[in-house]
Parts: C-alpha cells; sequence; structure tokens
C-alpha cells in the first residue's frame, strides 16, 4: 500500500459512508412519515421508536448497498478526473491496472462487510423492527388461513380448519400417521387448544383410529394432551420472516418447510443466494464506475451521474426480473440472483480490456 492507495481508498469508502449516511437520514424521514400516524394510534415509546429506526438503517443500507457503492465510486472518481488528478497520476508512468488496485481493495474491504453483514448483522436487527412494527404498526392477525396442511415428519400429517389466535384454538383438527400409502392411525379432534409455557397441544371430543391391516379399533375421550413439533405461530405464512432469520438459521426453516411438503422454497432460495450476490455485485459495480467515470469529459460529474443512475437502474430492472422468474416460473433461484452479475460483470470486463487499450 502506497501513498496513492491510502489516498484513494480513504477517499473512496469515505466518499460511500457519507452517501449511506445521507441515503439513512432520508429514508428514516421517509418512513417516519408514513408511519407517524400508527405511532401514534398505537402509543409507540420514543425510545421504542428510536430503536426501531437504529435497526431499520442497517435494513435500508443492505438493500441499496450495490447501487451506492457505484454512486460512490463514479461520484469520487469523477472529482478526481475534472481535477486531472488521474492524467497526473498516469502521466508518471502508472498503469491503469495499477491506478484501479486501490479500488479494488476499497470494494472488496465494503463487499467482505456486506457479507457479514447479510449473512448475520442484518438480519438480527430486521427481528426487533418487525417485531416493532407487529407490534406499533401493523394490525393484528385474529385467525390463520383456512383449511391448513402440514407435514410434521415423514409419517406424521396435520390438518386444521383454521385457527383463532384471540380464542387461542384450532377446530377440526386431524394428525394422520401414514406409513407407504398406507394409513396406521388417525387422531381427530372438534378443537384444539396451544399450551405456550408446556409447549403441549390439548385436544377435545377426540377420536383415537388405529388400522393394522384388517385389525381396526376406534377410541373415543373427552379430551387429552399431546405434543406435536409446531407451534400456532406455524400456521400463518408470513414471507417477511426471510429477512429476519440470519442464513444457518435460514436453511434450518427452509429443511423444516421441504419437510412439510411445501410447494414452492424459491422465494427463500432467493433470499439465500442473494445474501451472497449482493456484495460482489458490489465490487462488479465499482470497476464499471471507475471505467465509466476516470475519464475527464465535458459534461463532468453530473453527466458520470447521471450515466450512473441509469446503469443502476438497469441493474435494479435485470435483478427484479430474474428474481420474478424464479419465484413465479420455477427459474432456478440460484441463477436468478447471479444473472445480472454474470450480465454486468461481462459490461465490466468488456469495459476494463477497452480502457486498458
Amino acid at each position: 500500500m502506497k501513498k496513492l492507495d491510502w489516498y484513494i481508498v480513504k477517499k473512496f469508502i469515505g466518499t460511500f459512508f457519507y452517501a449511506i449516511m445521507i441515503l439513512a437520514v432520508i429514508a428514516c424521514v421517509i418512513d417516519y412519515s408514513e408511519k407517524v400516524d400508527d405511532f401514534v394510534s398505537h402509543k409507540a415509546p420514543a425510545i421504542q421508536i428510536l430503536l426501531y429506526f437504529k435497526n431499520f438503517i442497517p435494513h435500508i443500507t443492505a438493500l441499496l448497498f450495490p447501487l451506492f457503492i457505484f454512486i460512490a465510486t463514479i461520484f469520487f472518481t469523477s472529482k478526481l478526473a475534472y481535477k486531472s488528478e488521474i492524467i497526473a497520476m498516469l502521466a508518471t508512468g502508472v498503469s491503469f491496472q495499477r491506478f484501479l488496485r486501490p479500488y479494488l481493495i476499497g470494494g472488496g474491504f465494503l463487499c467482505l462487510l456486506s457479507l457479514v453483514s447479510n449473512h448475520f448483522i442484518v438480519p438480527n436487527a430486521n427481528k426487533q423492527r418487525l417485531r416493532f412494527e407487529d407490534t406499533y404498526v401493523h394490525n393484528k392477525i385474529y385467525s390463520s388461513d383456512r383449511n391448513i396442511h402440514l407435514r410434521l415428519s415423514p409419517d406424521l400429517y396435520v390438518y386444521m380448519l383454521y385457527y383463532d389466535y384471540v380464542a387461542n384454538t384450532g377446530y377440526f383438527f386431524t394428525a394422520e400417521t401414514i406409513e407407504g400409502t398406507d394409513l396406521k392411525k388417525k387422531i381427530s379432534a372438534d378443537h384444539v387448544n396451544y399450551d405456550s409455557i408446556k409447549h403441549e397441544w390439548k385436544l377435545f371430543t377426540v377420536k383415537i383410529r388405529h388400522n393394522n391391516g384388517l385389525q381396526e379399533s376406534l377410541r373415543q375421550i373427552p379430551d387429552t394432551i399431546m405434543k406435536f413439533p409446531f407451534k400456532p405461530s406455524d400456521l400463518e405464512d408470513d414471507e417477511e420472516v426471510k429477512a429476519a432469520l440470519t442464513t444457518p438459521e435460514l436453511n434450518n426453516y427452509i429443511a423444516r418447510e421441504k419437510l412439510r411438503g411445501r410447494e414452492s422454497l424459491n422465494f427463500y432460495y432467493v433470499e439465500k443466494y442473494r445474501r451472497s450476490s449482493e456484495p460482489f455485485a458490489g465490487l462488479i459495480l465499482t470497476l464499471i464506475g471507475v471505467c465509466i467515470a476516470s475519464k475527464k469529459v465535458r459534461g463532468g460529474s453530473g453527466l458520470h451521474l447521471a450515466i450512473g443512475i441509469i446503469i443502476s437502474a438497469l441493474y435494479i430492472m435485470a435483478m427484479q426480473f430474474s428474481t420474478t422468474f424464479s419465484t413465479k416460473a420455477g427459474l432456478n433461484p440460484l441463477l436468478a440472483v447471479w444473472i445480472p452479475n454474470i450480465i454486468f460483470g461481462g459490461i465490466a470486463y468488456y469495459m476494463y480490456r477497452k480502457q486498458i487499450k
């Protein structure tokens, strides 16, 4: 690391964090203006609101990380080009590859920071953010969807007509043990209650049917207590839960939902793979930004920023298009989140080869 490297790295990372800080302030103001009525109506304490925005900032900055590293690259490099500093550097015999090195070092540092944040820090912040929104912003959910089917193990399936969260009661419950194509055991109950302390289910007006080949038995009891590996919150299909799970927790969630026979998990796979692809997108966009802004043009920083905004919009469109194809049309989620990086990586390589000539 020479003086030139330290100079560019400090300016580059400083510009990035300055841009992110401005974004965070603007995003917090907009979010507050949208939710202030909910804060007042739900009587949210001021300290809780401050903690909410503390957790909101990692969420919004992670969401737009690749775009702001790109804009910061263009803004800072364009200023260097406008002041003829890049011309002076290249005139001393510094090659474009050598000039690019501190950008890759700074971009690699930000890429690593984003990688760790996406997998662990941001999900933990989202847990508290979503908990606050459930308490002080969103309306409470009074009942689950109807006709709920869950697969709890390879042989155990449960069904419930719906669950009333206010009464803590589920109606028309059945649990079936199926081995191959044979129904071995079926438990039916008119209604069930969940004990959140003991993690047990209490069944009322119960019928227990055993089937062993030609021998069948049916037993009726007023009530009984059983343990099943699910709780009332598992009955809700909340897609926002993915944002509040660290990657190990998300892997466990996907495995559990796969066991339960969920039809499509691409929505969650996209979230899992996106956490790794976005940081590398920042590195690719850094290279594109340097190639664009290192030339001194008549339009100056304004023209460079305009080009940067257009490329940012194209990146967002490509990401939205590919992920929608994955969640709605079954495109492989790993391929879906990396398609924009592959496309823009090709563009970056082309611009780099053209620049060094």
